[in-house]
């Protein structure tokens, strides 16, 4: 996948089983909101990603999150994830591996240290995560001297902050409780999701 075409908007979904993410992708189905990431620390993550990629893969980009280690992200991979996300920076070794599977890397990262290393070691965008304790206009401080590089906002994003996010600097955002009412995707109440997925859209776009 190439960068240009990666979505903005990143749904994360952790600690939910197969069918209820399978209600947040057909909720998904009808908005401009087309990546959704299953952390690995979720039970039956590889086989979510498995099913998932197989039924929504054609219009949607699923991913892995939670990557800390490189069986990890080989697993991942073999499941046929599009994108790999971390919340510490990966090594080199598994960005490398991502690369060679046309899957795109997003370690995280939180100084301006650790994120120009991971653009170094050939990461396709930084996760700045938590992104609420850096602030939501760290993002523009830390551009200002490397560069206009491919930053995502993780952590604390919300409704109410996510278009000032991407105002201040992020380039891509990844959203989890902050966008859905916990319990309709623990019901598979679809309505319910679809509605919040529309005014989460309307604040943003």
């Amino acid at each position: 996948m190439d960068i240009k075409n990666f979505p903005k908007v990143t749904i994360i979904l952790r600690g939910y089983n197969y069918k209820q993410a399978k209600t947040v992708m057909k909720a998904l189905a009808e908005s401009s909101i087309k990546s959704v990431e299953i952390t690995m620390n979720t039970e039956g993550a590889l086989e979510a990603i498995s099913k998932l990629s197989s039924e929504f893969g054609h219009t949607m980009n699923i991913g892995a999150g939670t990557v800390t280690t490189l069986d990890q992200a080989k697993a991942a991979i073999k499941a046929g994830a599009k994108f790999i996300l971390s919340p510490v920076m990966l090594s080199k070794e598994i960005i490398d591996l991502c690369k060679e599977n046309s899957v795109i890397s997003v370690p995280g990262a939180m100084s301006p240290t650790e994120i120009y290393k991971s653009f170094e070691d050939g990461a396709d965008i930084v996760k700045v995560f938590p992104a609420i304790s850096c602030g939501i206009k760290y993002f523009k401080d830390v551009k200002a001297p490397l560069g206009n590089i491919p930053l995502m906002a993780v952590g604390g994003v919300s409704n109410e902050n996510a278009r000032e996010f991407l105002d201040n600097g992020a380039d891509f955002l990844g959203i989890g409780s902050g966008i859905f009412n916990k319990e309709d995707i623990l019901n598979k109440n679809l309505e319910g999701l679809i509605k919040s997925i529309k005014e989460f859209e309307e604040k943003i776009y």
